[in-house]
């Protein structure tokens, strides 16, 4: 009596396993890979209610961060300026742009500006800007060149490997309190740097989590 199936038949249960494997293996590879923040994150730039250009505030007028970040120092989260903030000075400057127009209405009515924040930490991780600003860690570090954009974006990936590499090595990162909001100061050649930095650290006696898990995640 004839085979129904041909011989090659017999070996087709296992090609078609090997064939899921291998098709699985490169789907978790993609996800793995492709899926993170650095992907993910970087280059997420919200449309604001009210255009704001950081360029022109901090780069050419020279405003510091705390004036309109005002508790970075002080607070583990960073505010976004109130309305009030907004108009201390665009009471006298463009007062009446159409730009403005939605800044002024919220003003009148004491209402927040709906930022859209770009920097967002996950629920299940705990972190302090206030520890970080006042232990050396600049505000470059962790969102980039602010002063040169005309749109905030999320320039760095802020994944857990990320910061456990500024946890790892904390003295490539470190400067002095007085540069904190330079976002333009560097140390000038790696070697200053790293020199600078492991003085600072043993300064401050820096010793940020890294095998405890608590120290992120509380």
């Amino acid at each position: 009596m004839a085979n129904t199936f041909p011989r090659w038949a017999n070996w087709l249960p296992l090609k078609i396993v090997i064939c899921l494997a291998v098709l699985g293996a490169g789907v978790t590879a993609g996800v793995t890979y492709y899926f993170t923040p650095k992907y993910t994150r970087v280059g997420y730039m919200p449309e604001q209610p009210v255009p704001f250009s950081h360029r022109i505030h901090v780069d050419q007028l020279g405003l510091d961060c705390r004036y309109c970040h005002s508790y970075v120092e002080k607070s583990k989260h960073s505010n976004v300026p109130a309305t009030q903030t907004c108009m201390g000075c665009h009471q006298h400057v463009k007062r009446d742009s159409s730009k403005l127009e939605l800044v002024r209405k919220n003003w009148e009515e004491g209402k927040p500006i709906p930022w859209v924040k770009v920097h967002v930490a996950p629920d299940y991780v705990y972190f302090d800007h206030s520890v970080h600003v006042s232990r050396g860690v600049g505000c470059v570090e962790c969102h980039g060149q602010v002063n040169r954009m005309e749109k905030v974006y999320h320039a760095k990936p802020h994944s857990m490997a990320w910061c456990l590499g500024c946890h790892r090595k904390p003295e490539k990162y470190l400067r002095p309190l007085e540069h904190i909001f330079d976002l333009d100061w560097t140390a000038g050649s790696g070697k200053d740097q790293l020199a600078m930095g492991r003085e600072l650290k043993e300064k401050w006696r820096i010793d940020p989590p890294v095998a405890d898990c608590a120290g992120c995640h509380r």
